[in-house]
C-alpha cells in the first residue's frame, strides 16, 4: 500500500539519503544524486520556510518518490524510484498544488531521462521553457591529470582555517559583485551573505557538519603566502560510485593559472584508488575544457 510521508529535516535526511543513492545511476534516470538535497538543506541561501511541504511516497517502510525544492520552493525537483512510475501523475499533481504561488510561475524541474514524470507534467499542460546542462567527467574513460603549478601547494583538510576558508569562498564568488572580505560586516547590500555571515556557515559546518558530508576530502590550495586561493569541496559517495563535486572557486587574481584543474585530478588521485567512477562539474565552459564530456540535462517545465 502506498501512503504519503512530509518532509521532517530531524527524523528524515537518512531517509531521503536512503531512496537517492538507491535510486541513483550515473545518467541520473531517477532524479538527482543525493548530495545535491543535502548540500542545498544544509546550505544558508535554502529557504527553509516551506520544508514541511517536501513530501515522500512510502511502499510499506521503503522510499519510493520525492518532491523537494533545492533553493526556493518554486522550482521543484523529483525522485521517483523505477517500478513505481504510476505514481508520477500524483506527483505532479501534488508539486502543482501544494507548494505556494509566487510572482514567477512554478518551475519542474526534470533529468530529460525521468520520461513517466515529463509525460505525467505534459499531460497536465506543462510545456519545457527551458533546458540547462551539467558535465561530468568518467574515470572509466579518461584521467584528469593537471599539475599544480609552481608557488602553491595544498593543505591538510583536518587544519583548514574556518576562517581564511570563508575569505576565499567571500573572494571567490562574491567579491567582483560586493567588494573586500571585512569579517564582521553586514549585510550584503544586494542581498546573499554578508563576510560574517558565510565566516558563521562555515564555522557552523565544521563544528556541526552535514550528516553525510565528507570534509576530510576538501580540497584547499594556498599560496607562498599560506593565504587560501582555491577551494574544491567534495562528497564522497561510495555506494554510488560517484565523487560529488561542491562547490569549485578560485579567488579572481589566482585564476586562469590551472589551480582549480590541479585541484580536481588531486581529488582523482585520491578517490579513484577507493572506486570512484565519476566526478561532477557544473555548466560551465571550463569543465569542457577540461575534458569533461559526460552531460546531465535538466528540463524546466512550466504552464504557459
Amino acid at each position: 500500500m502506498i501512503t504519503t510521508k512530509q518532509f521532517q529535516i530531524l527524523t528524515d535526511i537518512n531517509l531521503v539519503w536512503k531512496l537517492m543513492t538507491e535510486v541513483y545511476d550515473h545518467e541520473e534516470s531517477n532524479g538527482p544524486a543525493a548530495p545535491f538535497f543535502e548540500y542545498a538543506i544544509t546550505s544558508p541561501w535554502h529557504d527553509r520556510d516551506y520544508e514541511r511541504l517536501d513530501r515522500f511516497w512510502m511502499d510499506g517502510e521503503v522510499p519510493v518518490g520525492f518532491v523537494f525544492y533545492e533553493t526556493s520552493a518554486d522550482e521543484l525537483y523529483f525522485v521517483l524510484r523505477p517500478g513505481y512510475e504510476s505514481l508520477a501523475d500524483q506527483m505532479i499533481e501534488y508539486a502543482e498544488t501544494a507548494f505556494p504561488k509566487f510572482e514567477e510561475p512554478t518551475e519542474l524541474v526534470l533529468g530529460s531521462r525521468q520520461t513517466a514524470l515529463i509525460e505525467a507534467a505534459k499531460k497536465r499542460g506543462y510545456q519545457l521553457a527551458y533546458e540547462n546542462s551539467d558535465l561530468y567527467f568518467d574515470f572509466r574513460t579518461g584521467s584528469l591529470d593537471y599539475p599544480l603549478p609552481a608557488g602553491y601547494h595544498f593543505t591538510n583538510p583536518k587544519d583548514n582555517d574556518p576562517l581564511k576558508v570563508a575569505r576565499c569562498l567571500w573572494d571567490g564568488f562574491n567579491k567582483a559583485e560586493h567588494g573586500e572580505f571585512k569579517e564582521w560586516e553586514t549585510p550584503v547590500k544586494n542581498g546573499g551573505l554578508s563576510p560574517h555571515e558565510l565566516y558563521q556557515n562555515v564555522l557552523g559546518a565544521t563544528l556541526a557538519p552535514a550528516p553525510h558530508a565528507t570534509y576530510d576530502f576538501t580540497t584547499v590550495i594556498a599560496d607562498e603566502e599560506d593565504n587560501y586561493v582555491c577551494f574544491a569541496g567534495m562528497w564522497w559517495v561510495p555506494e554510488n560510485k560517484l565523487a560529488y563535486l561542491e562547490p569549485l572557486c578560485t579567488v579572481p587574481k589566482h585564476q586562469h593559472k590551472g589551480l582549480a584543474a590541479a585541484a580536481l585530478s588531486h581529488l582523482e588521485k585520491i578517490l579513484r584508488p577507493l572506486g570512484a567512477e565519476v566526478i561532477t562539474g557544473g555548466g560551465n565552459e571550463f569543465y569542457r575544457k577540461l575534458g569533461y564530456k559526460g552531460v546531465h540535462v535538466q528540463g524546466h517545465y512550466v504552464k504557459p
